[in-house]
């Protein structure tokens, strides 16, 4: 019987807990991800209860750091970025912080809009290049930069706190909302000031804008370079976004460029930070590709600091070829934009990206990638060196084969495995490489082997799987 006593008093302790707001059900749990906050549209974490709750914690954080007060929102073009941003928009507001409100715009138009604007954070609602049924909420601090993981730690805690108090803020205390009607021309400036005075009168394009945040502003930006546009992919419904279209599935505008006779085609994802291009002939122009010409234009114009690209480590191995013969140095960052970002800030580089087309031009204001930017940078070498993109191709890339292994527990195989990588790269020598690495999110441990030989990369590839097999059964 009392065994039943301590037990019926317990779950009544645990009902006046929740009754008063001692901890939520998701009470340490971790929101951040590698790039803000995602999941499944009206499902946790991106529900309007959640979205109220992260706007309180962030105004709250923010608020406490300088005395302007104000977050601005932009969002794609996604049918539940509206319950999100209204609900940011009621709790930053019920803590005495005023919202700029910006509609649908790219995630570089909102970093570059938080400088110009002056606020003191901002955020993106944007599930990226993921299906419209996600969605996902970004922030960037005043400088248009990605948040330290320790502001994030800073939000987190404030939404798993036992409330965050807001009825002291009444009447005039309250923030207010504001649209901000001339945003979009705003963002339309800083990417045409990129390229100066460059005409791309002449040039035929075709823009794929993924029924995206960059359907309006993508065709706007090249017809007043001059450009003549085809813009495919415009018309979005809050449903069609990424819907195979934009820079995850390149056949409608391969298709397009050809039938249209285009010089280029530019394809960006739901939130336009990245782009992939695709040339006269229809043919793929990726991030590695983008690098390489973008970087040696810098570097011959005297513009590329210490001669530096910083890429990832997924990028081809050709790229470092490619820079090693121009005295270029190479820096691979861990997978993810803003690690590319944290390298150039800390060191003093103003130039890279992501295989995927994340390509960041840091002395052109940019703090992430921008997917249009990119395109009219890759115009506008072009134009100079009146060649067409498929002449731009500086080099070849090494075959590569990328897969992935079922592991019990996440850990740094890498290290584990070193005498069989070492065994396999000093066969190589420098026409290949490994990389080895586990999943941040689940129990796979991801191979990539590159190399001029393709006989021999599966053979690698089995080495290696069965070498990581082997110590993680121990």
């Amino acid at each position: 019987m009392n065994y039943y006593k301590y037990f019926f008093n317990g779950i009544i302790k645990i009902m006046i807990i929740f009754i008063k707001g001692g901890f939520t059900p998701y009470t340490m749990a971790k929101l951040f991800g590698t790039d803000g906050i995602r999941g499944k549209a009206n499902s946790y974490p991106i529900t309007p209860e959640m979205a109220l709750t992260i706007g309180k914690a962030a105004a709250k954080v923010f608020r406490n750091h300088n005395k302007k007060h104000k977050i601005l929102i932009g969002k794609d073009t996604r049918l539940s970025g509206y319950i999100i941003e209204t609900a940011l928009t009621s709790g930053i507001c019920s803590m005495g912080v005023d919202v700029f409100l910006v509609g649908p715009m790219p995630t570089p138009a909102v970093a570059h809009l938080t400088r110009s604007l002056g606020v003191d954070a901002s955020i993106m609602i944007t599930a990226s290049h993921n299906p419209a049924d996600d969605n996902g909420i970004k922030f960037f601090n005043s400088k248009g930069l990605k948040l330290d993981d320790e502001v994030e730690k800073k939000i987190e805690k404030e939404v798993f706190s036992s409330g965050i108090a807001s009825d002291h803020i009444t009447g005039d205390l309250l923030g207010k909302a504001t649209r901000i009607d001339d945003a979009s021309g705003r963002y339309i400036e800083h990417v045409k000031m990129s390229v100066g005075s460059v005409d791309l009168s002449g040039t035929k394009v075709v823009v794929d804008c993924a029924n995206g945040a960059a359907y309006s502003v993508a065709p706007k930006i090249l017809k007043e370079l001059g450009a003549t546009v085809i813009a495919i992919n415009a018309n979005p419904d809050g449903l069609n976004i990424n819907l195979n279209c934009g820079s995850t599935h390149l056949d409608s505008i391969k298709k397009a460029v050809i039938e249209n006779k285009a010089d280029i085609g530019i394809s960006l994802d739901g939130d336009a930070d990245r782009g992939l291009l695709v040339d006269e002939r229809g043919e793929e122009f990726d991030g590695d590709f983008i690098m390489a010409l973008c970087g040696k234009d810098l570097k011959d114009k005297g513009l590329l600091k210490k001669n530096t690209i910083v890429a990832t480590v997924l990028s081809n191995h050709g790229l470092g070829l490619f820079c090693k013969k121009n005295n270029i140095k190479l820096i691979k960052a861990d997978n993810g934009d803003r690690y590319v970002l944290r390298e150039l800030v800390d060191n003093g580089y103003n130039f890279g990206g992501e295989l995927t087309g994340h390509i960041i031009f840091l002395d052109h204001g940019a703090t992430t990638g921008d997917g249009i930017m990119t395109g009219v940078q890759i115009l506008k070498i072009m134009k100079e060196s009146n060649k067409k993109l498929s002449q731009l191709r500086l080099f070849e890339k090494t075959p590569q084969l990328l897969t992935s292994t079922d592991v019990q527990n996440r850990k740094d195989y890498s290290a584990l495995i070193k005498p069989t990588i070492d065994k396999i790269e000093k066969e190589m020598g420098d026409t290949g490489r490994v990389w080895v690495k586990c999943s941040g999110t689940q129990n796979l441990c991801r191979i990539l082997v590159e190399g001029q030989d393709k006989k021999k990369l599966k053979q690698y590839v089995d080495e290696l799987t069965a070498a990581i097999q082997k110590v993680d059964k121990k």
